[in-house]
């Protein structure tokens, strides 16, 4: 025990002291004015944080290699929880995503199978020890692996998670080593796609709004605000958008201070304490704060893959790519999105907008990065070390 201690890299959990430190005076300011929520609605985030932190360490000490052995169970019942949503499941901000539990409360099944997914695609990329993919044997069998679950979560609907899902496939794809033939084509297909799909957007956009109804309504308007902007109508979907907009303006270089954003505390900008937490930053705290803000992640995310090239493990440097993967992108969507950058979706900022769940899962996804580093020069579950 104590020869693990010594090789944890502590200024990673220095990091997320600083993140949850962080995150408790954001969310403290973007509710303290709001009746609903009150000053100690804040409370709540080192009740998490702390079951987040034992979550941390419990699977730190767990040898990943134990969990890439178990990887397609895992896999299967993390399908099994997104399919029993349409069942079981509660519908938040219009999409079916969550379990209600007497004890736990609200649980989103989606980030647990980010974690999931990334334990099996690392399996199964592993097994080729380094070498090319070959796209009937190896490329169309991982494209599967995420694309099950991505369905699934796209369908509630969840367009966020579901893009995730996509971000982690490609970046898996890029560390297992994959024929640039296989980029190029795969490059093509997607720019190909999104731009039919954009044409047919624009084109038949009134009788895709007919076809939606009520249910995916709120999902064509955050499409038409990515889309057009401009000429987004405020009263359907562009009302958060502009509003943020408006408030990361006016912070300017330094912010208004601390408890001093006007839009933030007049509510302004509805729901600043999840995803747009973001704009509480640039607000009160200007660029120089999101930029620290910024350099923060950098640092983290710096320090992960470090430990990636360092780990002797093919399917531990594989698995921490892949939760890299899905940081990066789940901080550029977050910000992206009120900068115009980003179609608008449910994306939390990791370790930073209020959300249990979304706390615990990052933590766990630390925890497995810190077992990489941790059991890396043991001797192989499966024989010698690659």
């Amino acid at each position: 025990m104590l020869a693990k201690l010594k090789r944890y890299d502590w200024f990673i959990v220095f990091l997320l002291i600083l993140f949850v430190v962080i995150s408790c005076f954001l969310v403290y300011s973007a509710t303290v004015d709001i009746v609903k929520y009150g000053p100690n609605f804040w409370k709540k985030i080192p009740v998490n944080a702390a079951i987040g932190f034992m979550v941390f360490f419990t699977v730190s000490l767990v040898d990943f290699r134990l969990l890439i052995k178990a990887a397609p169970y895992g896999y299967i019942t993390g399908v099994l929880l997104l399919a029993a949503l349409f069942v079981w499941g509660t519908e938040r901000e219009g999409a079916v995503g969550w379990f209600s539990l007497p004890v736990i409360g609200d649980f989103q099944p989606a980030e647990l199978m980010k974690v999931l997914l990334i334990i099996a695609i690392a399996a199964y990329a592993a097994r080729k020890k380094g070498e090319r993919l070959e796209f009937m044997r190896d490329v169309l069998p991982i494209g599967l692996i995420a694309f099950l679950p991505f369905m699934l979560v796209l369908v509630q609907p969840d367009l966020g998670n579901a893009m995730i899902f996509l971000v982690i496939l490609l970046g898996m794809y890029w560390i297992s080593n994959v024929k640039y033939t296989h980029v190029l084509i795969g490059t093509a297909l997607v720019v190909m796609l999104v731009g039919g799909f954009v044409y047919t957007f624009k084109t038949y956009h009134e009788d895709i709004v007919k076809m939606a109804g009520t249910k995916y309504n709120h999902w064509v308007a955050r499409i038409d605000t990515f889309i057009d902007p401009d000429n987004v109508d405020p009263a359907v979907g562009g009302y958060q958008y502009l509003r943020s907009k408006i408030a990361i303006g006016s912070g300017g270089l330094r912010g208004d201070g601390y408890l001093q954003g006007n839009s933030v505390h007049n509510n302004f900008v509805p729901v600043a304490y999840t995803d747009g937490i973001f704009v509480v930053v640039a607000e009160e705290f200007g660029f120089i704060g999101s930029s620290a803000l910024l350099l923060l992640y950098f640092i983290l995310i710096y320090r992960m893959i470090l430990i990636s090239i360092q780990s002797t493990n093919l399917a531990g440097s594989y698995m921490i790519v892949g939760i890299v993967s899905m940081y990066v992108f789940q901080i550029f969507q977050n910000i992206g999105m009120f900068l115009g950058l980003m179609p608008l979706t449910g994306i939390t900022l990791p370790f930073i907008s209020y959300g249990g769940t979304s706390l615990l899962i990052n933590m766990l996804s630390l925890g497995l990065v810190m077992s990489v580093k941790l059991h890396q020069e043991k001797e192989s579950m499966f024989g010698a070390e690659e």
